[in-house]
């Protein structure tokens, strides 16, 4: 993620201070959801020592592949109607260069060509059904993927979440990780109403601290946008600048404003384009991490019919940011199923530049 956060925000831990761990929050009551069902759990599992991440159980059981250029991803894989997660998340080196066919050293580089191996976390990509999917990819310039997203469907509800760490926060991509796994997870079984979206953002965030180094000078930190689909009704929580869109064809919306500088100057007057295009728009005003003095998100509601429901990061929306352009995006990338869509999605935004991570998570809706 390419934000940076503002100066005059809380400033982060300096090596010399003792970090003190952060006060208790206090969740909203709500019921606890009941244990994810073993043969429908779709959510990231991470652990700080590699950051590795795996899904259980989806539809699609397919290797996910190395960092290959955007324009060469592969086709859509073959769905299974019976079986259910995407596996490989993780950053194992691939045993083989796939440079030149030589063998990977212990280092990570390879022994004969001398080329550092891809991370499989460079792109990541999984759908629990044609309807649903997400793909998450490195980009072209940055030399890791610090986002992530996590989705789940079963009969009665799709989830749908994105995180995209702060490239200055340390160990941004597992706090990205983390966030998303968590909130997905909640998400999955918690009543369907704006305080389960609330609450979901708290479980993301103590997630997040959980897998923070509280002595770095800048703690882990991420955005998150998160949604949860019944029936013909949309929840949404956000916090950060990543973002949710409505895209049909009676109309799109974006339905998050975002917790940035941007989006303060266009309070101010500017239009979008020229806040977005200003110095520092990207700084963001409000994130997940032990050093984020608000973790309150704007939470709403929204009602459905035919059409996308888009969750994706800046790496996404920084060449598409209105309705108008995303939904523009979406209709050309449009395929026959969401995974492929995501997939062509995330090629056209490596092909403007990639100068940022790229994640998006689609949900396609059919009232009928």
């Amino acid at each position: 993620m390419s934000s940076e956060f503002p100066q005059q925000l809380p400033t982060p831990l300096q090596p010399s201070e003792t970090p003190q761990p952060p006060e208790p929050l206090q969740p909203p009551e709500l019921p606890q959801p009941a244990a994810l069902p073993d043969d429908v759990t779709t959510v990231l599992r991470p652990t700080r020592d590699d950051a590795t991440t795996v899904l259980r159980k989806a539809r699609v059981d397919a290797p996910v592949p190395h960092a290959a250029p955007a324009a060469e991803l592969p086709a859509a894989a073959e769905l299974d109607t019976e079986t259910v997660v995407i596996r490989g998340a993780s950053p194992t080196l691939a045993p083989l260069c796939p440079a030149c066919g030589g063998r990977i050293d212990a280092d990570g580089y390879c022994q004969v060509c001398g080329q550092k191996a891809p991370s499989r976390r460079d792109h990541l990509e999984g759908a629990p059904s044609p309807q649903v999917a997400f793909v998450s990819d490195r980009g072209k310039v940055h030399y890791r993927n610090e986002d992530a997203a996590s989705v789940y469907q079963d009969d009665t509800r799709t989830v749908l979440v994105v995180c995209d760490g702060v490239s200055t926060s340390t160990d941004s991509d597992v706090a990205a990780i983390a966030g998303a796994d968590r909130a997905c997870q909640y998400l999955a079984t918690a009543p369907a109403n704006t305080e389960s979206l609330s609450r979901a953002v708290y479980e993301a965030n103590r997630a997040v601290i959980a897998n923070a180094d509280l002595n770095a000078s800048a703690a882990a930190a991420a955005t998150i946008s998160a949604a949860l689909i019944v029936g013909r009704k949309l929840w949404f929580a956000h916090l950060g600048d990543s973002r949710i869109y409505w895209v049909s064809d009676s109309g799109s919306q974006m339905l998050t404003t975002d917790d940035s500088l941007a989006q303060e100057l266009i309070a101010q007057g500017l239009s979008r384009e020229e806040a977005e295009a200003s110095q520092g728009a990207h700084a963001i005003t409000a994130w997940l991490g032990p050093d984020s003095e608000d973790t309150d998100p704007e939470t709403g509601e929204f009602d459905l019919g035919d059409g996308w429901v888009v969750v994706c990061s800046d790496g996404l929306w920084n060449y598409a940011s209105s309705a108008t352009q995303l939904s523009q995006v979406l209709r050309e990338s449009e395929r026959e199923t969401a995974l492929e869509t995501a997939r062509a999605m995330v090629v056209w935004a490596s092909e403007q530049g990639g100068v940022d991570n790229i994640s998006v998570a689609l949900a396609r809706v059919t009232v009928g």
